[in-house]
C-alpha cells in the first residue's frame, strides 16, 4: 500500500497533506524518515510513526461524530445534508463504504458512530444484546413521578409495549422541575422516545444522545465535528457487540 493512502485511510492526513508532512520529516517508516509519500509500505508489518504517534492500520474504520441538528442519518439524500456529507472526501472514499451505525432523527443531536463494519453494527443494534443508549432530553410539560414510573415500566407506543428503561429527572431549577433529564434504553424503535413521551401526553422539545454502549460523546467535539475512535474505544465496542478484536 502507498504511504499516502495508508495515512489517508487511517485518518491522519489527506494524500496531499501527507506529502507535505513527509517532506518535512514528520513520518518515520521502521525508524527511518520516509523519503516519498508514494513509497510502498506493508500496513500490517511496517511501523509507521506520524508526527511522533504510532499509526495502527485496521481493516475497518470507526468514527465518533457529534451529529448536529438538521442533518439526517443516511449515506445519501437528494434533498437533505447527511452525516457523511460532514466528512472530508478522503474519508468518504474509504472502502468498504462508511455508514451510520443506527439512526438519529433529523433534529436529534449527539453521539453518532460511523463505520464500515456491518457485522459489528448489526450486533450493536440488535435488541437481544441490550446495548444501552442514553439521551439527554427536555419536554414541554413537567413529568410527574407517576409519568416516570410508567415510562420506566413500559408504555404503549401504538401496539407495542416498550421494554423497561431508566429515567432520571435533572431539573435545572425548581421552576422547571420535571422538564429535563436523561433516559437510558436499549431499544431503538422509530421515534421511540418521542412516542413514549406522547404516550404520557407530553412532547419532546430537545433530544441528544450522549452514550452508545461503552462510548460517551467526547465533550471536545462540537456539533458537526468528528474524530476516529481510539484503540481502547474500538475494543470496548467490539466487546459490547460480542466480537473479539
Amino acid at each position: 500500500m502507498r504511504l499516502d493512502k495508508f495515512l489517508s485511510l487511517t485518518g491522519k492526513a489527506s494524500r496531499s497533506d501527507a506529502g507535505k508532512v513527509v517532506r518535512g520529516g514528520g513520518v518515520l517508516v521502521n525508524g527511518a524518515p520516509a523519503q516519498k509519500a508514494d513509497m510502498n509500505i506493508d500496513p500490517d508489518g511496517d511501523e509507521i510513526i506520524f508526527r511522533g504517534e504510532l499509526v495502527i492500520y485496521r481493516k475497518f474504520t470507526y468514527i465518533m461524530m457529534h451529529k448536529p441538528d438538521g442533518v439526517v442519518s443516511a449515506t445519501e439524500d437528494d434533498r437533505e445534508e447527511t452525516v457523511l456529507d460532514l466528512l472530508p472526501e478522503e474519508i468518504t472514499r474509504i472502502r468498504p463504504a462508511l455508514f451510520p451505525c443506527g439512526r438519529l432523527d433529523k433534529h436529534t443531536t449527539g453521539l453518532m458512530i460511523i463505520t464500515n463494519n456491518g457485522q459489528l453494527s448489526h450486533r450493536l443494534l440488535s435488541p437481544t444484546r441490550h446495548v444501552d443508549k442514553t439521551y439527554e432530553f427536555s419536554v414541554k410539560f413537567p413529568l410527574s413521578d407517576e409519568d416516570v414510573t410508567a415510562l420506566e415500566s413500559g408504555v404503549d407506543i401504538g401496539g407495542y409495549i416498550t421494554a423497561p428503561c431508566k429515567l432520571i429527572l435533572e431539573p435545572p431549577n425548581p421552576d422547571e422541575r420535571g422538564r429535563a433529564g436523561k433516559i437510558t434504553l436499549h431499544e431503538g424503535k422509530y421515534h421511540q422516545i418521542k412516542l413514549m413521551m406522547e404516550a404520557q401526553h407530553n412532547q419532546i422539545t430537545s433530544l441528544k444522545r450522549v452514550t452508545f454502549g461503552p462510548l460517551a460523546l467526547d465533550p471536545a467535539l462540537r456539533a458537526g465535528e468528528w474524530r476516529m475512535l481510539t484503540e481502547d474505544e474500538i475494543k470496548a465496542l467490539e466487546k459490547a457487540g460480542g466480537i473479539s478484536g
